[in-house]
């Protein structure tokens, strides 16, 4: 097989491990489903789907849309692609490639409880960390693998890892078909794991499995759970208006492969930014740690190559400065041996709780309050007020 050292060629190794994969087993009646985050992309991921005789999922919306809207897109796309009845909903993956690599980060940050696993190729996870709103908490039970052609992107993926992530990186270099199946048929959602943890920012996006927070006060938080956010460390940025480059672009220097409309700075798509103060920046990834150092405002000079005209500019570094956000927290653990549901939270004061028929009948503690026991299977109303816990029925 071959080695896979390019975007292209991993997409064609991808249709071809697929395609094994099916020759091997039988596929079931309903299909294992590939949730496209970007809907421009959905030509290449049909083609993976098509020859692995899996289902593609391809939301509703443009790429334009704000990030959250293209999210709850693509959950609207899987529900109902699952009620429909085609789609196994155990063996649902998000795929996203090139730009939209963050957005699987992302989107599984938002919807920890949608997606047996995650497959970014290429690109980076960087924007998505730079929202603000990537825990790492919620890929306990969604992991993603990351395979890129940059081996440098090692450093970075095993910072994640390091501060919780379940996530992999794979050099797209010797990668082989078996690998990525495997890695993908070893993971399923499972609609009631014994353990969940997730942490959110919004009501909106507070799903987790079988526990679904629903009132947030800031005044009920605790030390008990601390925050997993993953620290920003959001690079600065030149003042030339909003402009995208592809990270793994190879250069030389940045090219400029996005300009919003009405732009208004100095800079054309095709342009490349090709210096800085005078040091010659050599391909996106070397741009990108430049940012990153960056700590304090300041002036800056960048030259723009246009064809064979270079042009020198002046500008500015920026430093950007985020505010603090509260965020809650809900950890949930079912107990077979002793029949219990304990949950502790952080800045919850109302919560659904799913309870399966195999759960009925235990005990249930949240937060040291307990209830004697959930007689029936489905979904109880927790509340907590005054320190007092009461429960009833979901409407």
């Amino acid at each position: 097989m071959k080695d896979w050292r390019t975007e292209s060629a991993l997409a064609c190794s991808i249709i071809s491990l697929l395609a094994c994969g099916i020759a091997v087993a039988q596929a079931p009646a309903k299909k294992a489903a590939l949730a496209v985050i970007d809907a421009n992309d959905a030509a290449h991921w049909q083609a993976v789907a098509k020859e692995a005789g899996w289902q593609i999922v391809v939301p509703d919306g443009a790429s334009s849309d704000p990030i959250d809207t293209r999210v709850l897109a693509v959950a609207t796309a899987v529900r109902s692609a699952i009620q429909n009845g085609g789609v196994d909903p155990a063996r649902v993956y998000l795929a996203g490639r090139g730009d939209s690599a963050a957005a699987v980060f992302y989107t599984i940050s938002r919807l920890p409880d949608m997606f047996a696993a995650g497959i970014a190729i290429g690109g980076s996870p960087q924007a998505a960390i730079s929202t603000g709103r990537i825990y790492t908490v919620n890929f306990s039970n969604s992991p993603v693998l990351w395979v890129s052609g940059n081996d440098a992107d090692e450093a970075t993926a095993q910072k994640l890892k390091a501060a919780g992530m379940w996530m992999e990186w794979r050099s797209a270099t010797g990668m082989k078909n078996a690998d990525v199946f495997s890695w993908l048929a070893a993971r399923t959602r499972d609609p009631f794991p014994l353990d969940v943890d997730c942490e959110t920012d919004s009501p909106t996006f507070a799903g987790c499995f079988w526990l679904t927070p629903g009132k947030f006060d800031v005044n009920e938080s605790n030390d008990v759970l601390p925050r997993t956010l993953v620290a920003t460390a959001t690079p600065a940025a030149l003042d030339l208006g909003a402009f995208g480059y592809k990270p793994d672009d190879p250069g030389p220097g940045v090219l400029i492969s996005h300009l919003p409309e009405k732009y208004s700075g100095p800079l054309k798509l095709g342009d490349r930014i090709t210096a800085l103060d005078g040091h010659p920046i050599a391909d996106a990834h070397e741009f990108q740690t430049m940012m990153t150092r960056a700590t304090e405002e300041a002036h800056a000079v960048v030259m723009i190559q246009r064809g064979k005209v270079r042009t020198r500019v002046e500008t500015r570094i920026l430093v950007p400065h985020h505010d603090f956000v509260p965020t809650a927290r809900v950890q949930g653990k079912y107990d077979p041996v002793q029949k219990q549901i304990l949950i502790i939270s952080r800045t919850v004061t109302e919560m659904r709780v799913t309870v399966p028929e195999a759960w009925a009948g235990a005990s249930l503690l949240w937060n040291g309050l307990a209830l004697e026991k959930i007689d029936q299977a489905g979904c109880v109303l927790l509340t907590i007020d005054k320190e007092l816990l009461h429960a009833g029925p979901c409407q």
